[in-house]
């Protein structure tokens, strides 16, 4: 086999471990080599040579079911990953949060749900939602999740909801859109009702200038 032959067999390898990575990140119950095979479209013997490479290097794993599962691996990388991502989205948040005196946070997709990633609390409140970091929620409820799945859908404009992960609380959110990669939003939670409108340009605004920041 001639050099370019085996770079663009090695090329095809990384392509497929890395779209076999992705599937499984995306589905929270794991997946079987079985249904890996036929989503990427290739046979088992594939699948299982991508699988124990990739075990090796703790990137997957097999969980007592034998259903493939992300590895410690991932989770190490993405540990060292988020406070990047974090750093580069505060500016922008620290702007929304003390614009619309609520409570401002980037949420990314891990794992089929949201994740709050980065939160900044507004200074000039007497009152605002306490949102902690690493707080995850199903992307079907919540401004933050619906505004994601709303950028899948291509549509960039704000979301807001009222109560739906918490009694008493209000959410506006916006995807960022842009970023390879990265699926997110950006938004705000209030204990109080918000101006859909204003808040809505300002949280889209922010989700652009995160979305700037990252790419």
């Amino acid at each position: 086999m001639d050099t370019a032959a085996r770079t663009g067999e090695t090329a095809q390898t990384l392509d497929r471990g890395l779209r076999l990575l992705h599937l499984v990140a995306d589905a929270p119950g794991g997946l079987t080599v079985t249904e890996a095979a036929h989503r990427l479209g290739i046979g088992r013997a594939a699948v299982y040579r991508l699988v124990g490479a990739l075990t090796g290097h703790g990137m997957l794993r097999r969980d007592g079911e034998g259903r493939l599962r992300i590895g410690v691996g991932v989770l190490h990388l993405a540990r060292r990953a988020q406070p990047l991502l974090a750093e580069g989205a505060l500016p922008a948040l620290r702007r929304l949060a003390e614009g619309t005196g609520a409570t401002a946070h980037l949420t990314v997709v891990e794992g089929g749900e949201g994740v709050a990633l980065a939160v900044v609390e507004p200074s000039w409140t007497s009152f605002h939602v306490a949102y902690r970091t690493g707080t995850r929620h199903p992307l079907e409820r919540g401004a933050a999740g619906r505004a994601v799945l709303a950028g899948r859908a291509g549509d960039p404009g704000p979301v807001s909801t009222s109560g739906e992960l918490q009694s008493g609380a209000y959410g506006v959110a916006a995807p960022v859109l842009g970023v390879p990669g990265l699926e997110g939003s950006v938004g705000v939670v209030s204990l109080t009702p918000l101006d859909v409108a204003d808040v809505g340009a300002q949280v889209t605004a922010a989700a652009e200038a995160v979305a700037a920041a990252l790419s």
